[in-house]
Order: structure tokens, then sequence, then C-alpha cells
């Protein structure tokens, strides 16, 4: 979306939607918010909007700008400060962009170049890191020290939240980039409060829940999905800095917090199942892990089931939030492991053929979403913002196909999805395959050019054992996908390169693996 066009945007709006902490420290100042794992801090809902509002006027009295939605750039691991701040920037009618600490710096400084934040939030970590942004932002604020973001917080007084739109930008998500250059995507006000909605809806999410936060907050599912949707109904945040599997089964175990609904992608929980430490009897206040970002196996589904969790499988993305999600019930789970679920309440789905028109139960579409969490665009991309709309409807680049009883199924994305021998070839489906052999780690699957059968898949394989081989690989495929499904070499690696989210990056194995 073009920040020129964001300059249009009436403030005359009241501040309607408001933010999440401000109304539950109204009505609940004494409710337990947010704990830390690391440090063990715990502050109430009234302790927590103090810290916003305060951190709130430290923002306000750096960045003082006449240029509408400044940007405000955060870099460093999860923590009740970088909740904090997100919330302080809506408070204060700017936008928290938060940043992906696992890029190398040139990566960083692209992005930084893209938004042009007024201010970088840095924790003492990536402090090397915050430095070498210097030549692009003109101003760094570290989060700890003598003269850093906490205490400055501590010494100022309260800011009131700022009149803005609710179609005004409060948050820029960076997209992954599982496909190259990662695009800041837009979230507005109300694209941030439908999108908690319907994670709370669908999660079945109230006052009485306990969510634990260990994906990264520069991602839709940790910052919106968890982190937003929990403390908008009045529940307790955990949040760990990162995940750690014998942590988090730590975490998920402890009954002092009885935490109730956790996120993770596949191979997160994949690694807490495999633990030497797992235990499902010290989860029993754990109503489900949601699982996300990444193909689900129906072994790893069938696995959590008997030990009584079910592992609820969902779909969204940073340009719409929670989209698709299965309900959390077991007998659902079971009979449709494959399906990412229903329609969240607050979104309209088409699946659409190449021909612009609907498709029917069983066929295959892509997925375009509407409603009041769709991103209204990419920050200062005009052009790539029109190719993604058709009408008002968001072009999403994954397929879908509608299955019995309304459930839907994500076979793969529209751009990985390749032809051999004149048959479409998912190669998501061709993963869960692989995935399910126990000599398999991880896997991803790419078409590339083939003489014979114009494309053909690579599979490019994790081994869990060191005497993996190939020919077994190619044998179980054999049994179980027909011909022109099976990969047509196997190629191991020491790990699949994948974003945060847990989307491998198959632009990225073509690349580095793949003749040009």
């Amino acid at each position: 979306m073009d920040q020129h066009a964001l300059a249009g945007v009436s403030m005359d709006t009241a501040f309607a939607l408001g933010d999440p902490v401000g109304y539950r420290a109204l009505v609940g100042p004494g409710r337990p918010a947010v704990y830390e794992v690391e440090t063990g801090r715990d502050l109430t809902y009234g302790e927590l909007d103090d810290m916003v509002a305060r951190i709130a006027a430290v923002i306000l009295n750096i960045v003082a700008t006449p240029e509408p939605f400044p940007r405000i750039a955060y870099l460093g691991r999860n923590s009740i400060a970088a909740v904090a701040v997100c919330l302080a920037c809506q408070r204060a009618g700017y936008v928290f962009v938060p940043m992906n600490w696992r890029l190398g710096p040139a990566e960083i400084r692209e992005i930084v170049a893209d938004c042009r934040p007024s201010l970088v939030v840095h924790t003492a970590e990536f402090a090397a890191t915050a430095g070498e942004m210097l030549d692009t932002s003109p101003a760094l604020l570290s989060v700890e020290g003598e003269h850093g973001l906490l205490v400055l917080a501590a010494e100022s007084p309260r800011a009131e939240p700022e009149a803005a739109a609710d179609d005004g930008p409060c948050i820029m998500l960076y997209t992954s980039g599982t496909t190259g250059a990662p695009k800041g995507v837009v979230v507005t006000r109300r694209n941030a409060f439908a999108a908690a909605l319907n994670f709370a809806l669908v999660g079945e999410v109230t006052a009485r829940s306990v969510a634990l936060l260990d994906l990264p907050l520069f991602h839709t599912i940790g910052l919106v999905a968890i982190a937003r949707t929990t403390l908008m109904m009045g529940g307790r945040l955990v949040i760990s800095d990162r995940f750690l599997p014998e942590r988090t089964l730590a975490t998920l175990g402890d009954p002092s917090l009885g935490v109730s609904h956790y996120f993770a992608v596949p191979q997160m929980a994949a690694a807490l199942r495999a633990s030497p430490n797992w235990n499902a009897a010290a989860l029993k206040a754990l109503q489900a892990i949601f699982i996300g970002g990444a193909p689900l196996s129906p072994v790893l589904i069938e696995t959590f089931l008997e030990d009584g969790i079910p592992l609820v499988n969902g779909y969204g993305m940073s340009e719409a939030g929670t989209a698709i999600h299965m309900p959390l019930d077991r007998d659902m789970v079971a009979s449709f492991p494959g399906s990412v679920g229903f329609p969240a309440p607050m979104l309209a789905i088409r699946l659409v053929g190449e021909d612009g028109r609907d498709v029917a139960d069983g066929e295959v579409g892509e997925i375009w979403l509407s409603g009041p969490s769709v991103t209204p665009g990419y920050w200062n991309k005009p052009e790539e913002t029109a190719r993604a709309f058709v009408d008002g409807w968001y072009r999403s680049g994954d397929l879908g196909r509608r299955g019995p009883g309304g459930v839907i199924y994500v076979p793969d994305r529209l751009k990985d999805m390749y032809i051999s021998g004149g048959e479409n070839v998912f190669p998501a489906e061709v993963e869960a395959v692989i995935g399910a052999h126990p000599k398999v780690l991880d896997v991803a699957v790419v078409g590339a050019p083939d003489p014979k059968w114009g494309e053909c898949g690579i599979a490019f394989v994790v081994a869990a054992v060191a005497d993996a081989t190939a020919d077994e690989i190619l044998l179980h495929c054999a049994e179980r996908l027909a011909s022109y499904k099976r990969p047509a070499r196997v190629v191991f690696l020491e790990a699949i390169p994948r974003t945060a989210s847990g989307k491998a990056q198959k632009h990225v194995l073509r690349s580095r693996h793949l003749p040009s």
C-alpha cells in the first residue's frame, strides 16, 4: 500500500477499536496479564497498561514528526517489553514494525531502507546489528541500560491514547520471504482487531485461557494470533524468548501456570513429541496444540491423538491472520486429518479456477479471501498490491479444495505446484508421504525441468539416521504414490532452509542445489 495513500486516511474516526490492554485494565486491573518465563516477571493488566502508557509517552517524546503513521522498528526476541512497545505504538498512533532478528545485517538494512523507521528499539543482544542501521535510521534506543527504554518509561508520565482511524495502520509485518524479497504487509487497527477475534472464536480463547508464546513476534502467529488475541480476551500471556523443547515442555507442564493454549509449527510439535521428557499426563491443562505455517503430517496428528492431545490444524498468513481452522474437537481432528478446517467466522473464502470462476467441491482452486482482517496492501508497492487483489478479493497464491462437510484442504502453493507428464503434482502431498518414513526427519520437494516429462520432483531430505538411503525412500514412494508423483531423485541435506513460521524456502533450495 502506498504510504501517500495512507496519509489520506481520516483521523476523525473515534478510537473505537481501542487497544486490548486499555480495556482490560479498566474492567479488571488486578487480573494477571503477562508472565515472562526467563525472568519470572509477572504483571497484572493494570501494571501492563501503565507500562504501555509510559512507553507511548517516551516514543512520542523521541519521535516528533509531521509524517503520518511514523514507523517504529523493533529488533529483539519475545519479551514483555516487546509486547508493550507494540501496544504503545498503537496508543501513540504509530506503526509497530517487528524485525526478523534471524536475518543477516544486509537483509535487515534492506527492510529498514524500505519502511524508513523514525526509531529502532533494540535489545542488548542485537545492539551491534542495530548499530549497522545508523546509515538508514535516524534514532536508536536500547530496551535495557541506564538510558534505555524501560528506565525512561519508568520515569515518564503516562500518555493518553491518540485518536486514530480504525483503518489506519498500526502494524507492518514483513512477509517471511518463501519466494524472494520480503514485502511489508500493512495491518490496520481494524485488521488486527478482526484477526484476533477470528482466532479467539476458532481457538475458543476466553478470559480463563493461558497461552504460551514462544514463536517469534515478527510473525502474525506470535504477534496477533497468540499475543493480541489472549490480551484482547483478558487471558494470561506466558512469554518465552524462544522455543527450546525441554523448556517449552516444562512450561506447558507447570501446574502453577496451567497453560491451555499453545501454537507451534509442525517441526516444533515433532520436537516436543520426540523429547525424552515428553509426558502427556503433565499437559492435562492443554486444550490443544494449534498448528500452522506448514503442512501437517497425518502420522504426527495420530501420534498426538493417541496421547490425548489434539493437533488442531489451521491456515493463515500475514495478509489476513487466521483464515481457516479446525475446531477444538478431537473427533473432527481424527476424521479430517489432512484438512485445515473451516473458514474463520469473519472471512469469506472462494476457491477460484484459472478461468476466474469458483470451482466445484472436490476440485482445486486458488484461495481468495475477503473480510475485515484482510490487509489493504503492501507498503510502497502499489503494483504488487494491485496484482494481489481482484474486485476486492485477496489472491492468496495458495491452492485449496473443499471436501465433505465444507472442510478445506490446502494441497500446496500455486507457485510450488509443477506439471509432470501433463499431470499436476502438489509437492505437499509427496512431502507428507516421505515425511512418514521413519528414517526421515524433514523433507521439501520442488519441481525441476526434465527433458522427458517436462518437470519432475526433487526430494530434499534431512535424514533421522545415518544409514538412510535414497533407494529406500524412493521405494517407499513407489508403494504409496502414482508414478507421476514420485520424485526422480533424493538429495540429502543437513537442514531444510525454513522461515520462522516453518515454511520451506524453496527458492533457496532451487538456487543452491539445482542447475540454473
